[in-house]
């Protein structure tokens, strides 16, 4: 069971009474992932959506000329899913795969569907949820036009410190546009 299930729900969903909570909880289910293991890849159909209890995950893609293109890094009480899949029904362009073991509490297409039906007060959390994922899209746009590579560094070092003894520096690197070279000459300068 959950521990604070009330805590990781106030993340995305705002003020809630623990019955709204429970309400909620009750179209979730708890899901493992082993490292290495998929949660959804490219040219399928995602058809769940999940919040991060645990572990980290890799959002990314192969580019035209074979290079892999680390979108995002998931973790902890960060939302999941791939967008064109879970709500437009498109194939996936992105892979997303544990780089850990992860823990996730995860709801299907069609259980979205009848909390949308069964639950009204869905709507107004659905749009805090869009809001808050347009927010961090615009604040990501606007770092990569407005700040150097260095000052990119910067910036996502001090918000994700832990993950760069975690997952491989690539990663790191794609996710902030960068070379791996570009990220090594940075790295090599502020330790």
């Amino acid at each position: 069971m959950i521990q604070n299930p009330d805590s990781l729900l106030q993340n995305y969903f705002g003020s809630l009474s623990h019955e709204e909570v429970s309400v909620i909880l009750s179209y979730f289910r708890e899901e493992k992932l082993e490292r290495n293991d998929f949660f959804t890849e490219s040219g399928k159909i995602c058809n769940k959506l999940s919040i991060v209890k645990s572990g980290i995950l890799r959002i990314f893609a192969l580019s035209d000329d074979g290079r892999e293109v680390t979108q995002w890094l998931a973790q902890e009480n960060f939302l999941l899913t791939e967008i064109s899949g879970f709500f437009f029904d498109h194939p996936n362009r992105w892979n997303i795969q544990a780089l850990t073991e992860t823990e996730l509490l995860t709801i299907s297409k069609d259980d979205y569907k009848a909390l949308c039906h069964d639950f009204p007060q869905w709507s107004d959390i659905e749009k805090k949820l869009i809001m808050k994922c347009f927010s961090m899209m615009e604040d990501r746009i606007f770092t990569h036009l407005s700040l150097t590579a260095e000052q990119r560094y910067d910036l996502y070092f001090e918000q994700n410190k832990s993950l760069f003894n975690k997952v491989p520096l690539q990663f790191i690197a794609s996710v902030l546009g960068m070379s791996p070279e570009t990220f090594s000459r940075i790295r090599k300068r502020k330790i």
